[in-house]
Parts: C-alpha cells; sequence; structure tokens
C-alpha cells in the first residue's frame, strides 16, 4: 500500500518525508521490522518504542510513526534531510496503530456486523455464547475471547483478552474473507485504554457488571469505570447498546450513547427481564419476558448472561422463539461453572471466577441449591469445599477480600498458588491470610501446590459435597517465576477420580 493512502486514516502533526513510497507491512515489535515497512513506536508501560526507531531505520524501514519530537533524527530537524526514511508526528502512537491497522487491512469492521462485550466479568460467556447462537441458526459468524479465537469454525489460540490492533484487525480481514457476517469479541478496559479498538466500526455494544478489577493498572474504580465507558461513547447513532440495569454502572455507560439503549433486569423494570423458576446443577428453568425456557447453565448471573444475550439478539433483528430455542441448547464455556461428577457422589465446579464479585456469585450460587436439599440429619447436610487462590503482580487489595467472601460461603476452605508469576506465593498466601480472623485461620488448610490442594478437596469430600475451584477456569498453565507450565484444573480433578 502507498504511504499516502495509508496517511489518510490518520491526522499526523507533521509529515516529514516522502508519501509516495510501497510500504511492505505495520509494526509496533522492532525485531519484526524490514525492508520497506513502518514502525510505529509506542511508549509501553515497561519500554519506550521510540528508543528502538535508529534500529529500525538500519534494519530498512520506510517510514517511522512517533509522537516524541526528540527522537526525529537532525536532518528532520532542519538540517540536511535525507528522504530514505519518511518521519510521521502524531499526537498519539497507540491510537495511529489502531487506525492504520484497520486501514492496512481494508477495514474489515465495516464488513462485519462487530459486537463488543465489555464489563468486568461475564464477557467470555456472553461473547461464546453469542457466537454459538448466531451460527446455529445458519449464520457465519467469529470469536474474538479470552479462552479462544474463531473464524467459523477454525480455532486460533488467543493470547489476550483482545489482541493487539495489528492482529485483531488481522483476524477480523480472515473473518470477512471466510465470508462471516457476525463478529462478537471481548473488549478489555486494557484494551481501550491502549487504544487497540480504535478504527473499529462497532455496530453494538454489551454492558455486563463492573466490579474491582484491574486496581493495578487503572489505579482508581473510576477510572477503570471510565475506560469501559469510552466503547459506548464512541458507538455511532446507528447502532445499539445493551446494558445491565442491575448494576449501579449500568445506566452510567450509556450517559452519552447516541446509539438506542436497550436495559436488561433481573429485579427491576426493563425491556429484558427474567426469574428462576426451578433451579438444579444441571440447569434453570427461566421465565424471560414472559416465556418459559430450560437452559443447562446454572446461576444468577447466569440469568443476567443470558438477559444480555437475548438482547443482542433481538437488537440484531433475530426472531425471539428462536432465539429462546436455540438458547435452551447452548452449554457452559469452557472453565465457567464447568461441573464433573464423582462416581462417590460428589461435585467439582470448576470456575474461572478471580474476582471478589465473581467468587460471591459463584459460591452464592451453589450455597442456594446446596441449601434448598433437605436432609434428616446436620451431619448428611452437604458441604462446599472451595479451592481458592490469587494472581501474582496484580491487584493486591482483593486478595484479603476474595479469602473472606471464600470463607463466608464454605464449609471448608482451601487457599492455594493459583499464577504466581514473579512473586513468592507464600507473600501472595499471606496476603489472602490477612482477610482471614485468627478463629478462622484455625479452620482454614493452605496448601501452597495447587495439585496437591485439589486433591486433598477431593479426599474430603462426600456423597452430595460440592468442591469449588477457582480463579483458572480455562486455563491450562501456571506461570511461575516466568516459566509457563503445564497445569488444567480439570485434569487433576478427572486424574484423582
Amino acid at each position: 500500500m502507498i504511504l499516502s493512502e495509508l496517511l489518510t486514516a490518520i491526522k499526523p502533526i507533521e509529515v516529514i518525508g516522502t508519501t509516495d513510497n510501497e510500504i511492505s507491512g505495520i509494526h509496533f515489535d522492532s525485531r519484526k521490522v524490514g525492508q520497506g515497512d513502518l514502525f510505529v513506536a509506542q511508549v509501553g508501560t515497561a519500554v519506550d518504542g521510540h528508543t528502538f526507531i535508529d534500529g529500525c531505520v538500519a534494519k530498512g524501514a520506510g517510514a517511522v510513526v512517533l509522537s516524541n519530537r526528540k527522537y526525529l533524527p537532525k536532518e528532520a530537524k532542519g538540517e540536511k534531510l535525507e528522504a530514505k526514511v519518511t518521519y510521521i508526528l502524531v499526537e498519539n502512537t497507540d491510537k495511529a496503530l489502531g487506525l492504520l491497522a484497520s486501514k492496512w487491512f481494508g477495514e474489515p469492521s465495516k464488513a462485519l456486523t462487530l459486537v463488543g462485550v465489555t464489563g468486568t466479568n461475564g464477557k467470555t460467556t456472553i461473547a461464546t455464547l453469542l457466537y454459538k447462537l448466531v451460527r446455529a441458526m445458519g449464520h457465519k459468524a467469529g470469536l474474538l475471547s479470552t479462552v479462544v479465537n474463531y473464524i467459523e469454525d477454525e480455532a486460533v489460540p488467543a493470547t489476550h483478552t483482545t489482541p493487539d490492533a495489528i492482529e485483531l484487525n488481522g483476524l477480523l480481514r480472515r473473518m470477512v474473507d471466510a465470508g462471516c457476517e457476525y463478529a462478537f469479541m471481548e473488549v478489555s478496559s486494557h484494551a481501550i485504554a491502549q487504544e487497540r479498538i480504535a478504527g473499529l466500526d462497532f455496530d453494538g455494544a454489551l454492558f455486563t457488571n463492573l466490579t474491582r478489577d484491574h486496581i493495578d493498572y487503572h489505579k482508581t474504580f473510576d477510572n477503570y469505570r471510565d475506560t469501559k465507558k469510552r466503547l459506548f461513547d464512541g458507538l455511532k447513532k446507528s447502532a445499539f447498546a445493551v446494558t445491565n440495569k442491575d448494576d449501579k454502572n449500568g445506566l452510567v455507560m450509556t450517559q452519552n450513547c447516541k446509539a438506542a439503549v436497550h436495559t436488561y433486569s433481573t429485579r427491576s423494570l426493563a425491556d429484558y427481564k427474567a426469574q428462576i423458576l426451578e433451579e438444579g446443577f444441571e440447569g434453570m428453568m427461566l421465565n424471560i419476558n414472559g416465556k418459559e425456557v430450560f437452559v443447562p447453565l446454572v446461576g444468577r448471573f447466569n440469568v443476567s448472561n443470558l438477559l444480555c444475550i437475548y438482547g443482542a439478539a433481538l437488537c440484531l433483528g433475530f426472531d425471539e422463539l428462536e432465539v429462546l430455542r436455540v438458547l435452551s441448547t447452548l452449554k457452559p464455556v469452557n472453565g465457567r461453572f464447568e461441573t464433573i461428577r464423582s462416581p462417590k457422589g460428589w461435585t467439582a465446579i470448576v470456575d474461572y471466577a478471580h474476582t471478589p464479585d465473581a467468587v460471591d456469585n459463584v459460591i452464592q450460587t451453589i450455597r442456594e441449591i446446596l441449601d434448598s436439599r433437605k436432609s434428616k440429619a446436620e451431619s448428611q447436610k452437604p458441604k462446599l469445599i472451595t479451592v481458592i487462590g490469587c494472581g501474582g503482580n496484580r491487584d493486591k487489595g482483593k486478595r484479603p477480600m476474595m479469602a473472606q467472601i471464600a470463607k463466608k460461603g464454605s464449609e471448608q476452605l482451601i487457599l492455594t498458588s493459583d499464577n504466581p508469576r514473579d512473586e513468592e506465593p507464600a507473600d501472595i498466601l499471606n496476603d489472602m491470610k490477612a482477610g482471614l480472623t485468627e478463629e478462622e485461620l484455625k479452620s482454614t488448610l493452605v496448601i501452597e501446590d495447587r495439585a496437591a490442594a485439589i486433591q486433598t478437596a477431593c479426599t474430603l469430600a462426600q456423597s452430595g459435597d460440592v468442591i469449588l475451584v477457582a480463579g483458572k477456569g480455562h486455563e491450562d498453565y501456571q506461570i511461575i517465576k516466568g516459566v509457563k507450565h503445564h497445569f488444567d484444573d480439570h485434569e487433576v480433578v478427572r486424574q484423582f477420580i
């Protein structure tokens, strides 16, 4: 693509050099830059991409996008200018990268009906089940999610909740080329803050809920909330927004929204409403907008998720009865309230819950089902055994909160390791233990080795009991001292059985 055509996507402050040169590719990773490529110098949290400009020029880069004048070469500052490399000065290189990537791949989001899902919990379930629902109704679709990306039925490994702008637009391009009509994507707060979605044309945006998460990155809850809100602020008039009225931030999200706003709720008047009629570990009988439907998902949090999916599907123009029929066939997403049955009569539930609110939701769901089971003797009442840890190099403030919530809702609590990353597992466990009283600590097991912790829970469980293994869900690894080791909660449970 000719540079002048590519630059129509952005508004440069200044362009130094020719714009008639052919660009071979776009990169923000200096290691990938080759002859004729355009290098976008981003300012990262640990490394400033501007420091790699000279190296990229030496490797044959045809153009450089930068935001800091001091990295312009002397020639470009008014002395003798050699027109081998074009320098494009912009206000924000993160945003420029998104816009340039979209242009480079032919603005694929405009050829798709693109729906973004944001919030703290529920993004993966909603995006994945919408993808499955649309395909079950005979349409080609793509998915961008935490667990895995899909281009129709082709699985593409996911490394981030929302990929970088180049990978993101590349995947959308492949969806268009595969004939996809729809694309559903999780939109993380990091992706919004880092402008990874700049240049994308969203036809709809969905809000799940907002609870404490990523405070290590955003510093304050208000920053976290306002970052999420930017997805809705940027919607066009012809788009739609579906928001959770049960969350106090639900209507905050859509305050400045130009799109048509729709609400869902399990507690108050809304466009889309639902209530649980019956519930068990196999699923729920729901009343959704006056119509009964059985769904193989469990928990009040999943009622909200299903309402969001139902609302989005109606906004997309699908027939209501057909939507309800397909909803009744959808299975839980990998690592989201997945049940594993033991021949001895106990049940293990593997769930990704890694925030205080998510842990509370899952435990409350299990409690409601367990407490509904009548037993003649107190000793025969089923108990909940919770195995939980917290990730390293992440928000330390939520660690004692998660331990406290897990202890309050469980008959037996086992604290263990999650993804310690670069931290000492013992330090993370001490942070969690700080949320418990001395009396509570006496009845709490602390087993650093996660496999041993899960196996201990399985050994303690009796017929009718439930083991909750929380925090990792779909993840099949543990990161210890920067090294990724294979580890899968499902496998450990099944191996024990």
